[in-house]
This record gives structure tokens, sequence and C-alpha cells, in this order.
């Protein structure tokens, strides 16, 4: 890669000395002609597709720049792999790549050319040696003047207020708040502060790319056409997920055409209205003039210990009233001007008008499945249904979640599962069995175990990625 200047004289930006950056956490990136890869950060996968490599490249480095460099506050060592070779880098929190090596010199799967012997005024012109895999087109380096050579005054712009910002280091990584080193920093009344360990890193880096920032109102659309594959469990986790760690403005939304449960499941509020209601109050709201917040709050339940809400779907057994794709339309049009994330739990029936105007809303997909043979191949199925019907990138693109149903989980179909959705998704996520939610109850989040919730938050951020 190489740094572009107006100035003749400029210097490339400075590099760290690679002796100094870390090996941790391990990052592997796997990329192919085709442009598809894995980016790896230690245990964790994270899936990519683009039209070409250099593409993917591109896609590769914002990844590690946001999981990894950004909220470590420092540069890491990415092994990456291609059909040309294999190379080390160092990608640095602003998304910059410099080799790992002074000469990095790729051990290269296929024979190179021997090139002619370059003449001085080639030597001259040569561009500095540097990895394959780079930072997108719209991250450029920064130049600085040779030191005694003015530019002319015509060419070099005054300094702005975005310069003084972009040069603000960042800030240093918080005192550690697990384990022992946040005991031995309270034991110390803060005279020994020691950092975060690799576990809290990783979770810290996971937390940043939850809360990373979308261009638009974005909708998350949780699906599988069996009953009891964990959905409107994972509609809610993923809800208060988003919600805990982006500070709100986070929906969960029950679209059964008729009946759901996840008003059963939410955390009870002073009314039962539901989205019946909330279709019969739109026209009364738009006669009004410009719809605000709080009208449509009288109409869902918070639940204070996701920071998110409720639409709960249709609870009077005497109703005959049933949302098709029309009223959804109008629900979903007036919903997102106000939240940020809307998660929706999909009923069992593919065609319902109500499930595909979901589908076509949805800008990420998130397949359920538990670890059971019933529940799987119906997973599998819709994928395949989907896939024949039009939405094959849908698909591909889609995050597919597997839990587990009891303790005594099968590992062996839970790999087979896992192999099979890798293949079809962009990426599978295993949640643990928890006993704090097989009553089927109000879910309290401090009853969940920590491997839930960090499973959940692996989820969000696979979520967040396609968002």
């Amino acid at each position: 890669m190489t740094t572009t200047t107006d100035s003749p004289a400029a210097a490339p930006r400075a590099h760290v000395d690679p002796s100094a950056v870390p090996g941790w956490p391990r990052v592997l990136a796997r990329l192919s002609e085709q442009g598809r890869g894995v980016v790896q950060v230690d245990a964790d996968e994270h899936r990519l597709e683009a039209e070409d490599i250099a593409a993917a490249r591109s896609k590769a480095v914002a990844l590690v720049r946001v999981l990894v460099a950004a909220p470590l506050g420092r540069p890491v060592r990415v092994d990456t792999e291609e059909p040309d070779g294999a190379w080390q880098v160092i990608v640095h929190p602003d998304g910059v790549v410099q080799p790992a090596e002074k000469n990095p010199s790729p051990t290269a799967t296929r024979p190179q050319p021997v090139a002619p012997e370059p003449t001085p005024a080639a030597t001259a012109a040569a561009e500095p040696p540097c990895a394959p895999l780079r930072p997108p087109a719209s991250m450029k380096l920064t130049a600085s003047p040779v030191a005694g050579l003015q530019e002319p005054s015509s060419v070099t712009a005054p300094p702005r207020l975005t310069d003084l910002i972009a040069q603000q280091p960042p800030a240093p990584p918080a005192p550690a708040t697990w384990g022992w080193r946040h005991h031995l920093a309270a034991l110390s009344g803060g005279l020994v502060t020691p950092g975060p360990g690799p576990r809290e890193q990783a979770h810290r880096a996971a937390v940043a790319a939850v809360q990373r920032t979308f261009n638009d109102a974005r909708t998350v659309v949780v699906v599988n056409p069996k009953g009891g594959a964990h959905k409107t469990t994972a509609a809610l986790m993923l809800a208060a997920t988003f919600g805990l760690h982006r500070g709100g403005s986070t929906l969960a939304w029950d679209n059964n055409e008729t009946r759901g449960t996840m008003g059963w499941r939410a955390q009870q509020a002073s009314h039962q209205r539901t989205v019946v209601d909330l279709l019969h109050a739109l026209p009364g709201i738009a006669a009004r003039g410009q719809a605000r917040v709080g009208d449509i709050d009288p109409f869902v339940r918070t639940q204070p210990w996701g920071h998110f809400d409720v639409l709960a779907s249709d609870e009077d057994a005497a109703s005959a009233a049933a949302i098709d794709a029309a009223a959804f339309a109008q629900l979903h049009a007036q919903l997102t001007a106000f939240y940020r994330v809307t998660v929706i739990d999909t009923g069992n029936n593919i065609r319902a008008s109500n499930w595909q105007a979901a589908l076509a809303a949805a800008d990420q997909l998130v397949i359920v499945s538990t670890v059971r043979e019933d529940t799987s191949k119906t997973a599998a199925w819709l994928a395949d249904a989907l896939a024949e019907t039009g939405h094959e990138q849908l698909v591909r693109q889609a995050v597919t979640v597997l839990t587990a149903p009891s303790r005594a989980s099968d590992v062996d179909l839970e790999q087979r599962l896992r192999g099979h959705f890798a293949r079809l998704t962009r990426s599978v996520v295993s949640v643990p069995h928890d006993p704090a939610l097989v009553a089927g109850g109000p879910i309290d989040l401090a009853r969940l175990s920590p491997a839930t919730r960090e499973a959940w938050l692996r989820a969000a951020v696979e979520v967040a990625q396609g968002l």
C-alpha cells in the first residue's frame, strides 16, 4: 500500500516496530479468489463475502479494526492466508495496514515469475513492498512533509478541527473489572490497576462491535417454522443484548398472524395492549400530524432488565383479528421511525402474508434451531425453501443460532448441524443450555449463567455485522 499526497516531498506515515506488537489475540484471515473468507479471533469466527478478493481484503481489514484493534487501542498482528500464499501483517486501530516484517516474503503456493533487473529510473519509481491485505480504498494514510522543505502555500490548506480530532490518540483501555486483576486493584486501593485479561478484552471487543453505528433503522427477523425452536427466546435475548449495549431504542415484536407467546415471556407491564390495539390507533395518530415516540409508548411493554420494548401479538382468545401484509407494512413504517433496531419474532406459517412481509423487510435473517433432529431439519428445509424462492442471498448472509435443549446435548449432532449450516449461512453460533430458560416464564437476566449471556453477545455481534 502506498501513500498518496499532493506534495512530492511527503513521506509515508511511520510504522510501528513489529517486535513491539503483542501476538494476542490470535487473529487469522482466510480469503479465497471468489471473495469469500473468514476472520477468526481466537475461537470466534466471522464470515464475510464480497464481489472479489480485493473487496474481501477490505472487509477483513474493517472487521479486524472494529472487532480487535480499535477496542484494544493498539495495532494487532493478523495472519493471512490467500491462494497466492501466507503473510503476516499488522492492522492499526485506524485501519492502516503494514507488513509484520521489514521485507515480507510470502510463502507462495504457486511459482512466482522472475522479475527483470530494474533500471535506476524504475527503482526510483518503485513502490515500497506491502502485504496483499489492505484497508478499504476510503481509508488513506496521512503524509508528513520532509523536515526543512516548505510546501507552496497555494497547495497547503490550513489545518481544520477534523485534523486535530483525527490526531487524538485512542483512549487507553480501562482497568480490569473481571477476575483476579479486578480484585488486585480493589485490594491495593487503586494503587495497582492491571489491564483486562484476554477474556475481558474479547468481551469488550464484542460489546464495541454491537455498538457500531448503523446508517438507518435496522430490522432483524428470527425464523423457524416449527414451534419450540426457541424463536421467541432468541428474539428476546437479541433485543436485550442490543438494548443493554446500545442504550435502548430497541424493539422486540411478536409478528404472529394471530397469537404468539412473547407477551407471556416478557416482564408484565401496567397494560395488556397489543399490536392489534396499535394497528387500530394508527389512523388517529396520523390524524394528529407528525407522530411522537409518546404515541407508541402506551402500546409497548418496557423491559427494564434489557433496555428494550416488547410489542405483543393479540392475546384475546375471542378475537378474530389477524395481522396481514398490509397491516405489517403500516406498523413497520411507524415503528422503524422510533426504533433503531427491531427484532421480529415470526410465526410458524411461512405462507402467511405477514410472515412474507417480515421476510421482505429483513436486513438480517436469523435461523434458530435447537440441537434436535426434528427442529434442525425444519430449519434446513426452510433454508432450502427460501433459496428456491429467490432469497438465496438472504440465506447466505443469515446467522444460524443453535441452542442446546438440555445439559446432555448431542455433541455429534451439534457438530453435524454446525457443518451443515456453516455451508448454508454466514455464521453459526452455539448457545448452551440454561435451566433459567426451561420453565418458559418471563426471562430474568440475573438468573442466566455468564456463559449464556456471552453466547448471546456473540450472536448479537454476528447479527450486527450484517446490519
